[in-house]
């Protein structure tokens, strides 16, 4: 249960659960914090070797995940695994952070999810995914964002079919920026970059969006938590390019 009359020395309190090997999701959310709030993070864990199992399971035991944080007072909490999301559906995944929101008395907020409600505050309907999963999971990222009611101009991934998802952590900005290139912008209107495992940053950086195009294109970082965190605890959202 969150103490509220705790203090943090450091600000008020946001909570981001990760998948147990992502190496990127921290390093990240620390770059991207406003000055003033504290991250706390967790590891989702799960022994299940099977990709699709192991991801449904974190999202099955989400709620112990968020017992880690004990009496830590949380103001909202990021769930930092869209390929979870993804095999729900886009219904069963609100359904489930609305439970965990009421349960928890602070805001249980999906990647997934967050990135649907940045989208639908930029305007932006046709979209470019860059989707670097195995052939199954990218299919189910498509129909989640279908769900959505968004259109898919074109998607691009890694070539191969890879069998375990935890692959994504050995991707470099070089080889983003190489799935990145077969993407044809042409009349979306962002770039969704799926896979809170993928670095996102330094591409971002390097990135000349808003492109010349008849309305601005901009390009979403998978673990886009934060950008409807700072909607319930004022944070600060990362520029988008």
């Amino acid at each position: 249960m969150v103490n509220a009359s705790l203090s943090p020395e450091y600000g008020p309190v946001v909570a981001i659960t990760i998948p147990q090997a992502n190496t990127t999701v921290e390093p990240e959310m620390q770059a991207l914090m406003s000055a003033g709030y504290s991250l706390l993070s967790a590891r989702m864990t799960s022994p299940l070797q099977n990709s699709r199992a192991r991801l449904v399971d974190y999202f099955d035991t989400l709620g112990q995940t968020l017992d880690q944080f004990d009496v830590a007072p949380v103001q909202a909490a990021g769930f930092a695994c869209t390929g979870s999301s993804y095999l729900v559906g886009r219904q069963e995944d609100q359904r489930r952070l609305a439970v965990l929101s009421a349960e928890r008395g602070y805001p249980v907020l999906g990647t997934a999810d967050a990135i649907a409600r940045a989208l639908q505050n930029l305007g932006a309907r046709r979209i470019a995914l860059l989707s670097p999963y195995p052939a199954w999971l990218s299919k189910a990222g498509q129909d989640y964002w279908r769900e959505c009611g968004l259109e898919l101009l074109c998607v691009a991934s890694l070539p191969e079919d890879l069998l375990d998802t935890r692959n994504i952590y050995k991707l470099r900005t070089v080889r983003v920026q190489e799935i990145f290139d077969q993407l044809e912008l042409g009349s979306c209107d962002a770039v969704v970059m799926s896979g809170t495992g993928m670095p996102t940053l330094r591409l971002m950086a390097q990135l000349s969006l808003p492109v010349q195009y008849s309305h601005p294109t901009y390009a979403l970082p998978g673990f886009c938590s934060e950008q409807y965190m700072r909607q319930k605890v004022n944070l600060m959202c990362w520029p988008l390019y």
